[in-house]
C-alpha cells in the first residue's frame, strides 16, 4: 500500500540547515533532480514521504528556488515576464543550486 504522502499534491523540500518549504508538487518537478527523486518507481525513499533534503542547498538559497519554481509555474505560459529580483550575494550559490537540481 502506497504512503499517502506520495499521492499529496505538496511536497516538502528541506534545506540543509533545517528549514522546511512545502510547495506543489507539479511546481516542484520544474527540476528534474527533485523530479527523478519523487517518482514513485525510484528507489529512493522521497518518493514514498513527499520529502526532500537538500544538504547542500541552505536555507536563504532553498528559499529564492522555491521563490523561482513558483513564479516558473505562474508565468510559464506567459510573454514579457519581468525578472525575478535576485540580490548580488546569492548569485554564485544559486546557480550551483539551479545546476545540482537540474532547473
Amino acid at each position: 500500500m502506497a504512503s499517502s504522502s506520495s499521492e499529496s499534491e505538496y511536497v516538502t523540500l528541506v534545506s540543509g540547515d533545517g528549514f522546511e518549504y512545502i510547495i506543489p508538487r507539479s511546481t516542484a518537478c520544474v527540476s528534474g533532480t527533485i523530479r527523478r527523486m519523487l517518482e514513485h518507481s525510484s528507489k529512493f525513499s522521497e518518493g514514498l514521504t513527499g520529502r526532500c533534503v537538500l544538504e547542500n542547498i541552505s536555507g536563504i538559497v532553498l528559499e529564492k528556488v522555491c521563490e523561482y519554481f513558483c513564479y516558473n509555474e505562474k508565468n510559464k505560459n506567459q510573454t514579457n515576464v519581468p525578472d525575478m529580483d535576485i540580490p548580488p550575494e546569492l548569485c554564485l550559490e544559486l546557480l550551483m543550486a539551479a545546476d545540482y537540481l537540474d532547473t
